[in-house]
């Protein structure tokens, strides 16, 4: 299933009739959804300091990088961000709130993973404006939401979408003949776009506003060695590289540019990973993977299993205009004025 919609969405594959009926039921479904959350909007956070990460499109853009990389400019402008996600993919439904030692099942890989890279707070609740709430409460200057830009009832003072540089738009059309959640229009309402740029290009969709996903050095799985990935020689021993993520190709292709040749094996995302899923990768070989998949496999006794951590490179006008929206925070009644930056 999920290789025909990608056809149809991102290739040569024309829509059915079928898909097109359910478009229209989706448009409709979802203009309705928008009308009541809008009545319900959260107004006791209204003007709060919130800013929305998201796409228009289902699936990955590269958010929780974006997301992890404006934790770091709050940070840095001396505040004190705290970060809301539904926590995708969980086995538990009540709101949690997220440490480094936190289990993935529980929290959902992406939560786990900003915890670790940034010790801010993370709180996990299908119910974002509680969870809102509850950061608020406890004396964050701002929160960030991973994902939620379609979620009207929650308030926001600044909006950031991620667009797929390889990906776009597809084919322009509405789920579930087409990837997008809204229309291309809504746009035109949010306060930066941003273009997720495939390895080597130069923006072409959103001039001024991107972002590229820069490798750092390998981690060890179970241990605490690092490696320069120019120390990796694919003539040593067999590699393996595990992926779960929605565009499992960015990751591979990563490799590839580095010079490492590697047999790849891509799962859904936001897989399940066990044991089992690594019986066919013979003793000896080395297993690469994401850092949003090597959160989920601390507790498979893996041996030589590294991670790849990746950081999220924003353009000068986006990384600028993003410290000048969250300087007017430290103004913002709540917020002390008078904390130095770090940095």
């Amino acid at each position: 299933m999920e290789q025909f919609l990608n056809r149809t969405w991102y290739g040569d594959r024309q829509p059915g009739v079928f898909l097109q009926l359910l478009e229209k039921v989706y448009g409709a479904g979802y203009y309705l959804h928008q009308r009541v959350q809008n009545k319900r909007k959260a107004n006791d956070l209204q003007g709060k300091p919130i800013i929305v990460i998201g796409n228009l499109n289902a699936g990955g853009s590269g958010k929780t990088p974006m997301v992890i990389r404006l934790c770091e400019l709050a940070l840095s402008c001396g505040l004190k961000p705290g970060v809301i996600s539904r926590g995708y993919g969980r086995r538990s439904k009540e709101p949690l709130s997220v440490t480094s030692e936190s289990d993935a099942r529980l929290t959902g890989d992406e939560p786990l993973l900003i915890a670790k890279r940034c010790n801010v707070p993370v709180r996990v609740d299908a119910d974002r404006e509680s969870a809102a709430r509850v950061l608020f409460e406890n004396n964050v200057d701002l929160v960030i939401a991973d994902d939620g830009l379609q979620r009207a009832r929650l308030p926001r003072v600044l909006e950031v979408c991620i667009v797929d540089q390889h990906r776009g738009f597809g084919n322009g059309r509405r789920l579930p003949a087409g990837p997008l959640r809204e229309p291309v229009t809504r746009l035109e309402t949010i306060d930066f776009v941003v273009e997720h740029l495939a390895a080597g290009n130069k923006p072409m969709l959103c001039a001024g506003h991107s972002m590229r996903l820069q490798p750092g050095k390998l981690v060890q799985l179970h241990g605490s060695e690092t490696l320069e990935i120019a120390e990796i020689d694919s003539d040593d021993c067999e590699i393996h590289a595990i992926a779960a993520i929605a565009n499992p190709e960015r990751f591979f292709g990563m490799l590839e540019r580095e010079g490492i040749t590697a047999k790849c094996h891509s799962f859904p995302d936001h897989h399940r990973f066990r044991k089992s899923d690594f019986n066919h990768i013979p003793p000896g070989s080395m297993i690469l993977m994401t850092e949003k998949d090597a959160v989920k496999c601390l507790k498979i006794p893996l041996i030589n299993a590294w991670y790849i951590p990746v950081s999220a490179v924003l353009s000068d006008a986006l990384e600028a205009g993003l410290i000048k929206k969250l300087m007017t925070f430290r103004t913002t009644e709540g917020i002390k004025p008078n904390r130095t930056s770090s940095s």
